[in-house]
């Protein structure tokens, strides 16, 4: 999970400028500053940490996101990992059962707090669809590296959606039918969330 969350925010922070051009497409385009600095206090969060709790580590992460001046999309990826550690607290291993706890848990918090529903072109649109494949990756026992890709794939599908739908919320929303044909800057970010678990995850389950 440390390894996790430092390389989540390394690529989060290497991909400022192509997050701050998606925003310029659909919003005011200060979205990547925004993410950089709050994955910024991410990595320095995690690299002090000295706890191997799961739910601790989410935990540090999100409050690290929530304590930065990350801009009006920062509380809700801060909200995500605070809340899906909360699903996992006490647990130093987890396994597909609790990942979609994690992301439940994540998804309905982020939906009290904004009120977003699929198709209003938000996170939500990346976030639901993946949460979804794990609970259905769970209940059928799929493996934890095939779950993970499943999940990555229906991130990343509910992500390229966004493009097809207008803004309905945040400042987005004032730009309307211009949105169109743009991708959801949020959503691209939970792709990157489920595409770093894919590739972190590998080479723990590949053979020696």
């Amino acid at each position: 999970m440390k390894r996790y969350l430092l390389d989540l925010a390394a690529t989060v922070m290497q991909q400022k400028d192509d997050l701050n051009r998606l925003d310029a497409e659909c919003g005011d385009g200060d979205f990547g500053v925004g993410m950089y600095l709050g994955f910024q206090n991410v990595r320095h969060a995690i690299l002090e940490s000295r706890d191997d709790d799961v739910g601790t580590l989410l935990n540090e992460a999100g409050r690290a996101i929530l304590s930065s001046s990350g801009g009006a999309s920062g509380p809700l990826y801060g909200t995500l990992l605070v809340e899906a550690g909360k699903a996992v607290a006490g647990k130093n291993e987890i396994d597909v059962s609790d990942l979609a706890r994690m992301f439940e848990n994540a998804l309905e918090k982020i939906r009290q707090l904004g009120g977003a529903k699929v198709g209003d072109k938000t996170l939500v649109d990346a976030l639901e669809p993946a949460a979804a494949s794990l609970r259905a990756s769970a209940e059928t026992k799929i493996d934890m590296s095939r779950a993970l890709e499943i999940a990555a794939e229906a991130a990343r599908t509910g992500s390229e959606s966004t493009k097809n739908l207008i803004a309905k919320h945040g400042k987005a929303r004032y730009l309307g039918e211009q949105t169109l044909g743009h991708m959801d800057p949020g959503a691209y970010v939970v792709t990157l969330l489920f595409r770093i678990l894919v590739d972190d995850y590998r080479p723990r389950s590949s053979p020696s």
